[in-house]
């Protein structure tokens, strides 16, 4: 039997892992939307931003990927992808930061870093 704080703890892991989610999914789009905006030709600067651009986008499809899925993910698996996801995500932020127009991918990559670190403090 399901006690209620246990109903209670599980509907807030998965409400966590939702928010992470949603977030990946928001940084995903942001990335891969500012990466797309740089010329492929472009300064070692603006390559450099498309680059981390692509890579913030896979990692945070990933991670959505993997917090989407029906089976659970092993613990220890779930918080190396998390963590992977969290140093990418603000390493992709501080990137943006020097681009201009960059600020609403840099903020999504904040939020999707936070997120991961708000699930992470979850599973503990």
């Amino acid at each position: 039997m399901v006690t209620t704080t246990s109903q209670q703890e599980l509907f807030r892991f998965l409400e966590d892992r939702f928010a992470c989610a949603q977030s990946c999914t928001e940084c995903a789009r942001a990335a891969a939307l500012r990466a797309s905006l740089v010329e492929p030709n472009g300064t070692e600067e603006q390559e450099l931003v498309r680059r981390k651009g692509i890579m913030c986008a896979e990692v945070c499809d990933a991670t959505c990927r993997m917090l989407s899925e029906q089976n659970t993910t092993d613990e220890a698996g779930m918080r190396v992808q998390l963590e992977w996801c969290r140093t990418v995500c603000l390493e992709t932020a501080q990137v943006f930061d020097h681009q201009e127009g960059a600020e609403a991918a840099a903020e999504a990559c904040r939020a999707c870093a936070r997120a991961c670190t708000d699930f992470l403090a979850g599973l503990d």
